[in-house]
Order: structure tokens, then sequence, then C-alpha cells
């Protein structure tokens, strides 16, 4: 796709790659977060000769609207959860809602480390820069918790790179990080597929082939 937009997430991850060795970082670590900032993520990994590893991040929908977050939790001795606020006012949802939501969450998240990982421990991040990958940014919900998460294991900086991100977003998420890369921030977003040519739901398979090139 040309002109304001992405073949692939492969294709997203090689200018956002560009747009990243510019800054000449240093101590660089790349942390995806599954399943579509992982393509992504390898492409900003191979380009900075960076470890890939991954923040075990999950979404928690609202009933009927699967791509719209009404919260996400990181896993970890303790979980960090985030609420949407405006998401769950809109549509009526409590905290106890969503709390009720939060064991199939940290279950799936528990499956995704096996497959993906298996024994593999977490790459150290303490005193580097980590660098936060995703294929786009709607609410802002899961790399919100994703960045309060990373703040405990002590980087020496924290930059979100995204290919594409709301205005809205990316302005709340402005204090959850040392910097904030995205390549596009379009008036009117609305959903991250459009800015896409391919965008197809990933599979467990195409994530494992992903980390397997790094």
């Amino acid at each position: 796709m040309t002109g304001g937009g992405f073949a692939s997430r492969e294709d997203a991850g090689r200018q956002l790659a560009r747009r990243l060795a510019a800054m000449a970082i240093e101590n660089p670590v790349v942390l995806a977060l599954p399943r579509g900032g992982v393509p992504v993520a390898a492409e900003v990994a191979k380009a900075l000769n960076a470890p890939l590893d991954l923040v075990l991040v999950r979404k928690i929908s609202t009933p009927g609207q699967p791509e719209l977050a009404a919260a996400a939790i990181v896993d970890g001795a303790a979980p960090v959860l985030v609420e949407n606020e405006r998401v769950m006012r809109m549509l009526g949802l409590s905290s106890k809602d969503i709390g009720e939501l939060v064991r199939p969450a940290l279950a799936e998240i528990e499956r995704r480390r096996r497959r993906y990982l298996g024994g593999r421990a977490p790459v150290d991040i303490t005193g580097k820069t980590a660098i936060v990958v995703d294929d786009g940014i709607a609410t802002g919900t899961t790399a919100k918790a994703a960045l309060k998460a990373l703040k405990s294991r002590h980087p020496k900086s924290l930059i979100l790179a995204v290919p594409v991100a709301s205005p809205e977003a990316l302005a709340e998420l402005r204090g959850e990080a040392d910097h904030i890369v995205s390549l596009l921030a379009p008036p009117g977003f609305y959903a991250i597929g459009p800015y896409y040519g391919d965008f197809h739901q990933l599979t467990d398979e195409e994530v494992m082939a992903a980390l397997k090139d790094i």
C-alpha cells in the first residue's frame, strides 16, 4: 500500500526500523506485543541488531466488539491491569465486570507463553533502552498496560514505536514512555486495519516463525 499506509506488517516494520535507526539508540531491546506486533518488531530487531522478546499482555475486549479494549492485563508476580474508563462508561461496564474477564485473559497469556517462548527466560532490560512495538494503537489501553509493567523492570528508557496510532491515544500515552514514535497519526482515525494492505489475523505458527528469524 502506498500514499499513507503499509503493504503488510513486515513492510511497516521495515519503515519503522528506518526511523528508529536514525535515532542511534544505545543498548536496544525490542519487545513485541503479540500477536500483531511480532512481525513488525522482528523487522525492527533485525535492523537494529537487537534482542527480541515479548510483552505478554492481553486485551480484555468488550462484548460483541472484540477489537475494542475495555481493559488490558500483563501477567507477572503482580499482574498489571489497566482499565479504559471511557470505553467502560460508554458500554456500561463496571470494574466487577472487568474482573470476571481477568482469569480467562491470564489463562490465554499463559498458553501463549508456553507456545511462543517455551522455557525461555525473559530478556533482561535493566539499564537498557526498551523499545515496545505493536502493529498500531487504537485506544492505547494495551500499550499503557505494557509500558506500566515494563517500568518495574528498570529500563534506562522506554520507547513506544508503532506504524500508526490514534492521535488521542498518543496524547494519553505521552506520560508513559520517554519517547513515542508513530509513523502515522491520522486525524479521524477509527481502526488500524485500513492502513494496511494485508492485515490478516495472525496464527500462532506465524508468530513462532517470526520469533525464530531473530
